[in-house]
């Protein structure tokens, strides 16, 4: 499924964050979305996925107007987050974890069982029975990560998926993102670390100050060391 988002305003009451933000991610790709911190990268998760109010603009999923939508119907409808700070059951363990996100299959979207997880975090299968709250931040980044997969998303957003990650650990997680994708998984992944963003993502939107300066491929932010230089460079 197709995300489109067109002009999106927001606000935290009648504070302004987001301005006139527009963006496409297509079913297969992986769209980074740059910015320092504060730029409005989570804000703009929280708009798509319904936990901040919009005020004007355009967002569609598979066609579906998400504007008038609460948070449970958007994921209903196939849209997977993953949020910064993971939110994953620190007294469950893995596997229950993973059972708590299971839902039905879906004839749009890929199928993940436990298994196919397992696979492609094989730290998760080896940590099967440990609780979630005795496990590093990395390991829990994986099960954030698997435990939305077993709702079967057909796009999903992943919010600084290597932050704070041993260098072992986003070797990792960049085969995952890389595995999920050619299952056909969309993904919208918002990122502050260049690096990990050029492994992952074929185009790219730069957001300051909660409006999009610059959108375009990989290639073509990389040929304007400007745009780096104004809106990353710390």
């Amino acid at each position: 499924m197709s995300l489109v988002v067109r002009n999106l305003s927001a606000a935290y009451g009648r504070a302004p964050v987001l301005f006139d933000v527009s963006l496409d991610v297509a079913p297969g790709e992986a769209v980074a979305l740059l910015g320092r911190n504060g730029a409005g990268k989570s804000t703009t998760f929280r708009a798509l996925i319904g936990l901040v109010k919009a005020r004007s603009g355009v967002l569609k999923f598979d066609g579906r107007d998400l504007l008038k939508l609460s948070t449970h119907e958007i994921v209903r409808l196939g849209l997977g987050y993953v949020p910064e700070d993971r939110r994953i059951f620190g007294d469950l363990t893995v596997s229950e974890n993973l059972e708590v996100g299971r839902r039905p299959p879906r004839a749009d979207a890929p199928h993940w069982t436990a298994e196919k997880l397992n696979a492609i975090f094989p730290n998760l299968a080896e940590l099967s029975h440990r609780p979630g709250a005795r496990m590093s931040g990395g390991e829990q980044q994986m099960l954030a990560i698997a435990r939305t997969l077993m709702g079967n998303p057909s796009l999903l957003l992943l919010d600084e998926p290597s932050e704070g990650l041993a260098p072992r650990i986003v070797e990792q997680m960049i085969a995952a993102i890389h595995e999920v994708r050619r299952q056909g998984l969309g993904l919208l992944i918002a990122e502050q670390n260049l690096a990990f963003a050029r492994l992952v993502a074929s185009r790219v939107y730069v957001l300051e100050k909660g409006a999009v300066r610059f959108a375009g491929t990989m290639a073509e932010f990389d040929a304007d060391p400007r745009v780096r230089d104004a809106y990353l460079a710390p």
